[in-house]
């Protein structure tokens, strides 16, 4: 059953600056956005918009988006487990429909970027709405709260932030588009359970941080890249409190599907 926010709430939920945007050298946090807000403004962009503007991976292979060719991918669905106070989360990621996306959480559970770091961000009124983690420089108790919900991976080979391009795959399309919200229904929505990217105003700047949809959040489909879903252990994300680590994720399923460039 979809949850059907009313009008007032919605606003509220915007108004109450719920930043899901990890923010980072390139992004100011000051800019990070609601992810409703976004939503709202973006939506307005881009209903003049036709399907044939955006980018589509063919043209992605030519560095339209700058190094996207170096990013690690998904040709497929894998498993990651992700257990928090003890207790399992099982995660279907779907490179399938997101193989950018997914091929970078898969890349950084692999990592262990995600091992110990705190969900920053919990949010359940006035409607239940997210649970968001992600940002590794939660690892360190000393980094202060209002930090948090800033950071992403910091690519040891290049010493530089990692970027994953906004990836929506619109239903009945061959392929995903990059680098633009979209108004076509999407093949991977927010249904209750869902695994997204959290991001900042800007479409490419996802980095590590992910959230989990505590109800169905429709008015979000288009405007973030959702990239797999809980398959498993959702009462414990329902139970989930702010400040609550990550003891371990682990890819349990599917690692041979992911394909990293020059390894």
């Amino acid at each position: 059953m979809r949850l059907k926010f009313p009008q007032f709430l919605v606003a509220l939920v915007i108004v109450g600056a719920l930043a899901l945007g990890g923010c980072s050298t390139q992004q100011d946090a000051s800019k990070a956005s609601a992810p409703t807000s976004t939503a709202t403004s973006t939506a307005t962009e881009t209903s003049s918009r036709t399907s044939a503007e955006a980018t589509s991976v063919s043209e992605t292979t030519s560095e339209s988006i700058p190094g996207m060719k170096d990013l690690p991918r998904l040709e497929g669905k894998a498993t990651v487990v992700i257990t928090v106070k003890g207790s399992p989360i099982t995660i279907e990621v779907d490179g399938t429909n997101a193989p950018i996306t997914a091929g970078n959480f898969v890349d950084l559970v692999q990592r262990g970027v995600y091992d110990g770091t705190v969900f920053h961000r919990v949010v359940r009124d006035p409607q239940p709405f997210v649970v968001q983690g992600g940002d590794p420089q939660s690892k360190d108790p000393k980094v202060p709260v209002n930090r948090l919900g800033t950071g992403g991976f910091i690519d040891p080979k290049t010493k530089n932030e990692r970027y994953v391009p906004l990836e929506i795959k619109p239903k009945g399309s061959d392929q995903p588009i990059y680098g633009k919200t979209i108004t076509q229904p999407p093949v991977l929505t927010h249904k209750l359970g869902a695994v997204a990217m959290a991001r900042s105003q800007q479409p490419d700047s996802a980095s590590s941080q992910f959230y989990f949809a505590l109800a169905d959040l429709g008015f979000l489909d288009g405007n973030y890249a959702v990239f797999g879903n809980v398959t498993e252990g959702f009462d414990v994300v329902n139970k989930i409190q702010q400040g609550d680590r990550i003891d371990s994720a682990k890819v349990t399923k599917g690692a041979e599907n992911l394909k990293t460039p020059g390894q």
